[in-house]
Formats: C-alpha cells, structure tokens, sequence
C-alpha cells in the first residue's frame, strides 16, 4: 500500500507540473538534447529531490549512463526507446507514460527518440546528496548508439 502512495504521489508531482522557463543545465546526451529544472533540489534526510525536463529530438539519445538514485519520469511528449546493458529493449513508452529508472552502475541504461517529434520526459531525480544527475557509461557492446 505505501508503494501504491508513493508512486501516487510522483504521478500526481510530475503531472501537475509548472511548465514555466527555469535554467538550462548541460546536454545530457546527444546533440540537442536539453535539460532544464522544473523544481529546484530539495533535500530532505540526506536525499537530493529535483524535477528536470528532458527534451531528446528525433533521432538522437541520452548516451550511455545510470543513476546514483531513483528516477521516476512521466513522457510529457514522444515516444522513448529505453535500452538495458544487454543491448535488449526494456520498455517504450508513450505520451502519458510512467517509468522507473533503478540506481546503481548495474543499471546502466540509454534512452533513445526513433521518433519524428521531441521526446519531452518530466523527471523526478531521488538521488543520494550531493550526486549528479547521472554517471557517463561507456556502452555495453551494442550495435547502435
């Protein structure tokens, strides 16, 4: 029941976002990629919490990486392609979209647009104090980037 409140809540956070122009971070991936913070970082016992946009044009991707923390994201827009360290698909996701990214270098991850649209995900990054948003991987051996 507590995980039911707490992926309620992130639902209910990341859907009645403010859209409004916040600062520009750093590409996060490929050429055009874009992040930009929603809300702020809060910390509240010794963990980071920051809502980000990510925007991924057509054709490219977030480039090989993982998380320090939990991410929860809702696809505000597009389709995005989420491919696992084996090189195997582990999940498309449309407009309206929930996922779950998993902390840890064992879970190194890229995100891909193999759309014609923006892929525009609104994320809620849980991260242990002070990490960054994501690590640089390198990729597993897959044929595609």
């Amino acid at each position: 029941m507590r995980h039911c409140l707490r992926i309620g809540a992130v639902a209910a956070l990341l859907t009645g976002l403010s859209l409004a122009p916040a600062t520009a971070y750093a590409t996060p991936g490929g050429p055009g990629v874009t992040a930009k913070t929603l809300v702020p970082t809060v910390t509240v016992n010794g963990k980071d919490y920051t809502v980000r946009e990510i925007t991924i044009p057509p054709g490219q991707g977030t480039g090989w990486h993982f998380h320090d923390g939990t991410l929860y994201a809702r696809v505000a827009q597009g389709t995005l392609s989420h491919f696992d360290a084996t090189c195997s698909s582990d999940g498309v996701w449309g407009k309206g979209d929930f996922l779950t990214e998993p902390s840890g270098s064992d879970h190194v991850h890229i995100g891909q647009n193999r759309g014609t649209t923006n892929v525009v995900l609104q994320v809620l990054y849980v991260l242990p104090h002070g990490a960054p948003f994501s690590q640089d991987a390198s990729n597993p051996g897959c044929d595609f980037e």
